[in-house]
């Protein structure tokens, strides 16, 4: 349950372009305030991962070769100690990856997650979540809801308050 309600957290970040399925507001999911608190970790660790693999894919796109697949010039390259650098290099990525996609269980959401999600938070040390806490209880069983979302989303930006200017140090006013 837990796999599926982050996944789908992630994935909410894809769907706001899709037409059919999409989130009315990306990177939120509506969910009980109990399995937001346990999700939270979650998410935040599968993040953190990323982020790392992130940092070591760059170092290792600075040692990719630019030539063509199956060229004379790429097999030479494959057969090359710059290779092994590149794989090495290129290793914890990968490892990244699968780690994530193990924790997760969709390769989607995985995907998604080392795209858009983990570029966004790269210079951020941690606190990638929020769980907000909605008054209305769900209808039913009345279970205290709450939103989980990704934190630096739209709503962030927009009550971001303009600076006030500052003092001149001009005292004819007085």
């Amino acid at each position: 349950m837990l796999k599926n309600l982050a996944s789908a957290l992630i994935l909410t970040e894809r769907d706001a372009e899709l037409e059919e399925n999409a989130a009315k507001v990306p990177g939120r999911v509506v969910t009980t305030e109990a399995k937001a608190k346990e999700v939270r970790p979650l998410v935040e660790k599968c993040i953190t991962i990323a982020c790392r693999g992130l940092a070591d894919a760059k170092r290792a796109e600075s040692m990719a070769s630019t030539a063509e697949p199956n060229s004379a010039e790429w097999k030479a390259w494959r057969q090359s100690p710059q290779w092994q650098e590149w794989a090495a290099a290129r290793a914890p990525y990968v490892a990244a990856r699968r780690h994530v996609l193990q924790l997760l269980g969709d390769k989607q959401a995985v995907g998604v997650l080392f795209e858009r999600v983990a570029p966004r938070f790269a210079d951020r040390p941690g606190g990638y979540t929020r769980i907000l806490k909605l008054a209305k209880p769900r209808l039913g069983d009345a279970g205290t809801r709450a939103v989980i979302e990704f934190v630096g989303n739209a709503r962030d930006r927009k009550t971001e308050k303009p600076q006030k200017p500052e003092f001149d140090g001009d005292s004819s006013s007085n």
